[in-house]
């Protein structure tokens, strides 16, 4: 039920505030379990360039794989189950990593398959939970909501690596990662109070995959979201590419220790916080479409500095200052695409189109992992920094210049 409240007392909706908890709390747990995974791969494991790659890669495959069928299937069925159900699965793959450490049964095939079924996962209940914050609130509020959610992740973002990092080297890979398992639990039981008006649609005689085509044509019909979904697709490449080995990057270039790399990703929640609390200003202000070029600009020369940045204490304050830029130009590219992708689809095509949208945005990130790796270990850990902040910085010229975003300035005439 679209919440009562002005967006500026968006606050005080209860029910907000209860996804909001939710989202932080399986927030934290996905910064401990994503530094646990990528260190168990490269400290634990040792880990080559490729593998990691590979790592990545197989954290997106599903999304190529599985959304486009996910997308019929949510405009069929209750959404919050669905995201609810995400939790409590997630936790339980988490779980199967220090039940093998404590077997000596790890390796990277079982790293692999964490993956590979936790992004499974997040095909149904990442998407499910975008419909659910529609549910939730108007859709005028719909980009401040997006931003104040990423603010949710900021806070995370800003603690949780740093505690993570701690974590580690107090009690081990395996007791952080079970603490990972017990916050997504608690995720879960926060969001079974929510109270949204969640009834599934009939199902439609057209039949499976006809209702497929139908949400793949709305998005190819549609001059702005096909325009954002290419766009951020090719951002998407630059950005798994130049990230993928950042693990390795700062434990094998800086030299940084577990907890030294978990505070230093505290940067990026450094720079959510900061678009999160003013992201939908600026878009008020320029418009949603110019916020999202600006971003992608954004995070093309934090890439560019690092990769040109010398070694040593320069090399961590470079590091620091380009997750500043990834974390603030997340913000302004996601919570304005999602806003925008939603105000313009009717709500019995939102499941569809979101799977669409999800699908052409993130199958570029499998091969953007694959080549990100396979640079870094042929021409050094440098050069996917050099290649994705290249990338980035171009693309956004040429969407300033040539594209539909540039003359989106509100939500309601996109709408």
């Amino acid at each position: 039920m679209p919440s009562p409240y002005a967006p500026e007392t968006l606050w005080r909706d209860g029910n907000y505030r209860r996804l909001w908890f939710s989202l932080l709390i399986s927030a934290f747990a996905g910064q401990i379990g994503a530094l646990a995974l990528s260190l168990t791969a490269a400290e634990v494991l040792r880990a080559t360039p490729t593998q990691i790659g590979i790592l990545g890669s197989m954290g997106t495959l599903p999304f190529v794989l599985f959304m486009l069928p996910a997308g019929v299937v949510l405009d069929r069925i209750r959404k919050l189950p669905a995201y609810l159900f995400g939790e409590v699965v997630m936790s339980l793959m988490f779980l199967c990593i220090p039940v093998a450490m404590v077997l000596d049964r790890l390796d990277m095939g079982l790293l692999y398959a964490v993956a590979f079924v936790g992004a499974c996962v997040s095909v149904v209940s990442g998407t499910a939970g975008q419909i659910v914050l529609t549910q939730l609130v108007r859709r005028g509020e719909l980009i401040e909501a997006h931003g104040r959610n990423r603010m949710a992740q900021a806070f995370a973002e800003i603690a949780g690596p740093g505690l993570a990092g701690m974590l580690i080297k107090l009690v081990g890979f395996p007791l952080a990662i079970l603490l990972n398992c017990g916050l997504m639990l608690w995720s879960a039981v926060v969001l079974r109070g929510l109270r949204v008006d969640d009834q599934p649609a009939a199902t439609r005689p057209a039949g499976f995959w006809p209702e497929l085509l139908e949400g793949i044509r709305f998005v190819r019909h549609d001059r702005l979201l096909l325009t954002m979904a290419l766009s951020v697709g090719g951002w998407q490449v630059f950005q798994t590419g130049a990230m993928v080995t950042q693990v390795l990057f700062a434990t094998r270039e800086l030299g940084l220790s577990a907890m030294a790399f978990g505070f230093c990703l505290a940067g990026a929640g450094v720079g959510t916080v900061v678009a999160g609390a003013w992201g939908h200003r600026l878009a008020a202000r320029i418009g949603p479409g110019p916020s999202m070029i600006v971003g992608m600009a954004a995070s093309g020369i934090g890439w560019l500095q690092l990769a040109l940045a010398p070694g040593g204490g320069l090399g961590v304050v470079a590091f620091v200052v380009m997750l500043v830029c990834l974390g603030g130009s997340v913000v302004l590219i996601f919570s304005n695409l999602l806003a925008l992708r939603q105000a313009v689809t009717p709500a019995p095509l939102l499941a569809r189109m979101t799977s669409t949208m999800r699908w052409l945005t993130l199958f570029p990130a499998w091969p953007g992992a694959l080549l990100g790796g396979v640079l870094a270990e042929r021409f050094g850990l440098r050069f996917p920094l050099l290649v994705g902040g290249l990338g980035a910085i171009l693309l956004a010229v040429l969407l300033w210049r040539f594209s539909p975003l540039r003359s989106v300035r509100q939500l309601g005439a996109a709408a």
